[in-house]
């Protein structure tokens, strides 16, 4: 179901104001960007950022249909499934990206793992965010990928700031050491060209980074990350202009995106602080950034995609949802969660959202209270049923930070990691036991 059906109204009034331009041609100079990640066009650059527990199917499906909806008619897609346009792979809405999965789990056929890359049918790009920490584990779960035919593109993790990622020296830690960076992106791309060649595969799959600033703001990394992953092959760098110290909390830096859009020739997406479309347009501006990440100013917001299709074909509508429209898309996610996990656990799922989703609509703490605990899809429906459908949109009090932002502190390491920026025996040799605390998701 299309989110033209969730949200009638706003979503079409976006849509039909870029439908009226006079597009003539799939990729006329009309469309914002001509950003490629290797072989893939993608003709909106906009990015779904990898969330655990957050961008399953499910999720991406809602995102994906709202972006969609605001395409002009000749970038709109009209069945499911991959579209290619003069031999070209393309993601006309963007590119969609599945919760973090570890390499280690998916080399040992962890079915929870699996499950999570056997992506929707209906996807355009099967997007694929890995996490690993030791090289050959990594080429391993890329050639998986690639063999297979599970992914189109595949994007490792090097921005993640959660402890007991960190404290084994794995996302946003692992770039300080340089020669373990190197190695990693090496082996990934090297693992993808050999998987491509021996599946005869029609086209490449691109291996694409996404990272932080560095670990805090004495231990920078993203400068020499860019010129490692560079060398090593990298189709494209994501930056978070955050340090992993800064959690989510405070502002993201975009200078700095500037500052490695002119440190680097891979295409830079630009990531933090995208809370509307217009944001993402300034973000472009100011950095020079070829495209944009977006993650938490999403939850509970899957239309925010609407406005950033709209921002950046120059169309300032924007999706000011009422609390009736914004139970439509509750219950929708509700039931596309109940076909993917089914019913027990896709609602128990849907739980975290639903506070989401609420943000600054008049709920009472009571409502909201019972929601949290919901059961069923049916117990769902009649809870938002007691709901004031009438409640207009909130505004601005939803248009910023949302989920747990943290507090700016001292991110949990190895002992010893900050001594050197290369690894020395002992870590070298604890890389094979670094995935054991990190779950698939």
């Amino acid at each position: 179901m299309s989110l033209l059906t969730v949200i009638p109204a706003q979503i079409k009034q976006i849509a039909d104001s870029c439908h009226n331009t006079d597009v003539t041609d799939q990729f006329s100079p009309l469309a914002p960007s001509q950003l490629s990640i290797g072989p893939i066009a993608v003709p909106t650059p906009v990015v779904l950022a990898p969330m655990a527990g957050v961008t399953n199917a499910s999720f991406r499906y809602l995102c994906r249909k709202s972006g969609e909806s605001a395409l002009p008619e000749n970038f709109a897609p009209t069945v499911d499934g991959p579209v290619i346009h003069d031999g070209v792979l393309t993601a006309p809405a963007g590119l969609f990206v599945t919760e973090m999965v570890t390499t280690r789990a998916l080399v040992e056929r962890n079915e929870k793992t699996l499950s999570m890359v056997r992506t929707d049918p209906t996807e355009r790009v099967r997007s694929i965010q890995l996490y690993g920490v030791e090289p050959d584990t990594v080429a391993h779960a890329v050639r998986i990928l690639v063999l297979e035919d599970l992914a189109d593109h595949i994007d490792l993790n090097f921005g993640c700031p959660v402890p007991k990622v960190t404290r084994k020296g794995g996302g946003a830690a692992l770039p300080w050491k340089r020669d373990l960076l190197k190695d990693i992106v090496t082996a990934a791309v090297k693992a993808s060209e050999k998987a491509e060649r021996d599946a005869n595969r029609e086209r490449p799959v691109p291996v694409t980074i996404k990272t932080r600033l560095g670990i805090d703001t004495d231990h920078l990394t993203y400068l020499d990350c860019a010129t490692i992953v560079e060398g090593a092959g990298a189709a494209a760098m994501a930056l978070h202009a955050r340090t992993a110290a800064q959690h989510y909390s405070g502002h993201a830096d975009w200078s700095t995106i500037g500052v490695l859009k002119e440190h680097c020739s891979l295409p830079i997406l630009g990531n933090g602080d995208i809370w509307m479309g217009s944001d993402a347009v300034e973000m472009m501006r100011q950095t020079g950034c070829d495209g944009v990440v977006v993650g938490r100013g999403c939850q509970g917001r899957p239309w925010l995609f609407a406005d950033l299709v709209a921002a950046m074909f120059g169309h300032e509508q924007r999706v000011a949802p009422n609390l009736g429209e914004v139970i439509t898309t509750i219950q929708e996610h509700g039931r596309l969660l109940a076909d993917e996990m089914g019913e027990d656990r896709g609602v128990r799922d849907l739980r975290k959202h639903i506070g989401w989703y609420l943000k600054g609509y008049p709920v009472g703490g009571a409502a909201r209270a019972e929601l949290m605990k919901v059961t069923s899809l049916e117990e769902l429906d009649t809870l938002l049923s007691r709901l004031d459908a009438d409640a207009p949109y909130p505004g601005s009090t939803v248009e910023g930070p949302r989920g747990r932002a943290g507090t700016p502190k001292r991110p949990h390491l190895p002992e010893g990691w900050l001594d050197s920026p290369y690894l020395n025996a002992e870590e070298q040799a604890g890389l094979a036991d670094a995935e054991h605390d990190v779950s698939g998701g």
